[in-house]
């Protein structure tokens, strides 16, 4: 077999191979072992037919076909092997000339990796948030478990702000009730936002059997984005009631004995908290600076899967399970269609070119993944899920995923580097130190979401089958 390869721009080739008649000896013979146990002719028994039988009834072309059509993929990976190309998705294939006895010679053109010059990157310099925590921060922070621990008793007054009420809503649209509108019992409280526009507004001031109409957008069900006119009746007004912040409530909320420990407590967990966003920050800085240094050509192909990849997920995964369809969300967002679609092209662009990089500089560094990594990244992976551990590995490997996974972790691993390298500053002018669980964890989570692969496994599964 003979090939030679056609650079037709820097990420598409066109492999010309030609092929001695004698190479397609085993295909030859499947196919015929094929036909044969596929068709009968009288006279001989099934799987026993001759060859030139075979010929004579039903044509030497056909043979040749099933021959070609098995051969083809075994020549075009030695030619591709052979060139030590890094393909991307499927040839477009062209058979040029097939003479019977002589010579099988075919084209293929395909997507390939760019090749890329990694620059020196030590000389990167960006800035971070500061690791402040306040003593405000640290009351927010106590005063949200607080709430969470808040009593309510029923009242005989009119309903306020943060209190909790108990109301029956019926909704009508164009003056009909809807067969879904009618809602009794329903638990609410004033100025959480998380029931009807202009709620807050109808019950504020009700005692216990008191009344109101508003009309409001429907968030859900039959006449969703409809406006309706909705009834509220109160049944209950109940006042939330604060514990005291004390040592007995420090007893009651936490594992600590006095109020100072557990403010001590909260503080170092907004540190940690603030640690970890300082390390994200800083790997999407540095990510953003080194992308900049290097011109990455895409694949048009590759770049149009993307994209129709991304858009499939957010309008079949994340938009279906909140109820939303497209047109909907980008109402939401106050986006055009045109805007949003220029959005998801550079998404696209930087997921794509964030992988040929960051694997260009695993290849560079000789960077592995060790059992140990995959198996701590596979956990964070099904934490962020909601999956359990087994659940999401058994969907990481009935989908075809491990792969995927490790080059996550090698991408993370690549990125870490780069962020040792650089210089980090935060707002202080202090020089950051990220502390290497901090940095590998937060390095693996900015490639995952740069590259669009922070998706459930099912999702990710979709994708890698795509």
């Amino acid at each position: 077999m003979k090939s030679a390869v056609e650079t037709l721009n820097p990420t598409r080739v066109r492999l010309t191979v030609e092929v001695p008649f004698e190479e397609l000896k085993d295909s030859l013979d499947a196919a015929y072992k094929k036909i044969n146990q596929q068709v009968t002719v009288k006279g001989f028994r099934r799987g026993k037919i001759p060859a030139r039988v075979i010929d004579q009834r039903f044509g030497r072309g056909a043979v040749l076909e099933e021959a070609v059509n098995d051969a083809l993929p075994k020549f075009y990976t030695s030619a591709v092997n052979e060139a030590e190309l890094n393909v991307l998705g499927q040839p477009d294939v062209d058979i040029t000339e097939l003479k019977d006895n002589e010579l099988l010679a075919f084209t293929a053109e395909v997507d390939i990796r760019p090749a890329l010059e990694i620059p020196d990157y030590s000389g990167i310099e960006v800035e971070v948030d500061a690791v402040e925590v306040s003593d405000e921060d640290v009351d927010k922070s106590v005063e949200q478990l607080r709430e969470r621990f808040a009593s309510t008793s029923a009242v005989e007054r009119a309903a306020q702000d943060g209190d909790v009420v108990t109301v029956d809503l019926e909704a009508k649209v164009d003056g009909e009730v809807l067969a879904d509108g009618i809602a009794n019992g329903v638990s609410y409280t004033i100025g959480s936002g998380e029931l009807l526009d202009g709620i807050d507004e109808a019950v504020t001031g009700l005692e216990a059997g008191g009344s109101a109409t508003f009309t409001s957008e429907l968030k859900g069900g039959s006449a969703q984005g409809k406006e309706a006119e909705v009834k509220v009746d109160v049944t209950e007004v109940k006042a939330r009631e604060l514990p005291e912040l004390d040592d007995e409530f420090a007893q009651m909320a936490s594992e600590f004995d006095t109020l100072d420990d557990l403010k001590a407590d909260s503080r170092k967990r907004l540190e940690r908290m603030k640690k970890f966003d300082q390390a994200t920050q800083a790997q999407e800085k540095v990510l953003e600076a080194l992308l900049g240094l290097i011109e990455v050509p895409i694949p048009e192909k590759l770049l149009e899967d993307e994209i129709r990849t991304r858009k499939h997920n957010l309008e079949h995964h994340q938009l279906g399970q909140m109820g939303l369809d497209l047109a909907k969300y980008l109402e939401i967002q106050g986006k055009a269609e045109e805007e949003f679609d220029a959005e998801t092209k550079e998404q696209a662009e930087k997921g794509i070119k964030t992988q040929f990089v960051l694997d260009e500089l695993v290849n560079k560094e000789k960077l592995n993944v060790s059992q140990e990594e995959l198996t701590e990244h596979l956990m964070r992976r099904a934490q962020s899920s909601g999956m359990s551990p087994d659940q999401f590995a058994q969907a990481v490997v009935e989908g075809g995923q491990v792969p995927m996974l490790v080059g996550e972790v090698a991408r993370g691993k690549a990125l870490a580097v780069v962020v040792e390298a650089a210089t980090v500053k935060d707002t202080n002018g202090e020089v950051v130190d990220l502390e290497d669980e901090e940095e590998t964890e937060a390095a693996e989570a900015v490639v995952a979401e740069v590259e669009g692969t922070d998706a459930p496994a099912d999702e990710q599964a979709e994708k890698s089958e795509g």
